[in-house]
């Protein structure tokens, strides 16, 4: 019987992802930098700060990398998502009919803790969740299962009766090397691999009936 689940963030509780390539690709386009040779599902579950080397290739000297990911932080500071805007319509109901069966609930997610607590602050959910963990809580993000092991171990449950729901290959990958059973939410946009999972929904209002089979 499942007794808590643990939520990734992006691209599960909230549509960010369309944001988050519009605001990369605006600010590296004033830099002059091409992201050509990545697709839009290479950002998907990473950590911009741990993909800066192929976002810019050989073509920049160490120290010009770092210049140029330092700039994009202080970008962002001042082009957040609106979360409430983009907050999926099935969470909040998929997040009480899941309190109200007594399950208990975690978020992880390679995003840093400022963003997350934004998140979940600005669209009323916080409160739902009695774990999270940001990119800063583990010494390595997805798609090391370190994140995942640490929430399993801060809910208190056998892992055996928790399940994860991602919807990014670097998190279900994660998951799975966690030991953990992974419903992915199903990708139509982006050709995500998520073979790996071991139930699929098409979204968060199935997902009570989805886990009764494990």
């Amino acid at each position: 019987m499942i007794q808590g689940i643990i939520f990734d963030m992006d691209g599960v509780l909230f549509d960010t992802e369309p944001f988050y390539f519009k605001r990369r690709e605006a600010f590296l386009q004033a830099k002059g930098i091409a992201i050509d040779h990545l697709s839009a599902k290479d950002f998907i579950g990473g950590n911009l700060q741990e993909l800066w080397k192929d976002l810019l290739d050989e073509h920049f000297t160490p120290e010009e990398a770092k210049a140029v990911a330092e700039a994009y932080e202080s970008y962002k500071l001042q082009h957040k998502p609106p979360y409430a805007e983009v907050l999926f319509a099935e969470v909040r109901p998929c997040l009480q009919a899941l309190r109200d069966k007594n399950i208990k609930l975690a978020l992880a997610s390679n995003s840093n803790r400022d963003d997350i607590l934004l998140a979940l602050e600005t669209s009323h959910i916080k409160d739902y969740f009695e774990v999270v963990l940001a990119r800063e809580d583990v010494s390595r993000g997805k798609p090391y299962p370190d994140i995942y092991e640490k929430a399993a171990q801060s809910l208190g449950l056998p892992k055996e009766t928790l399940v994860v729901v991602e919807d990014s290959q670097k998190g279900i990958a994660a998951a799975k090397a966690a030991n953990l059973t992974v419903v992915a939410v199903t990708d139509y946009r982006y050709g995500i691999d998520q073979q790996e999972a071991d139930a699929n929904i098409d979204h968060l209002m199935q997902l009570c009936a989805t886990i009764e089979q494990f």
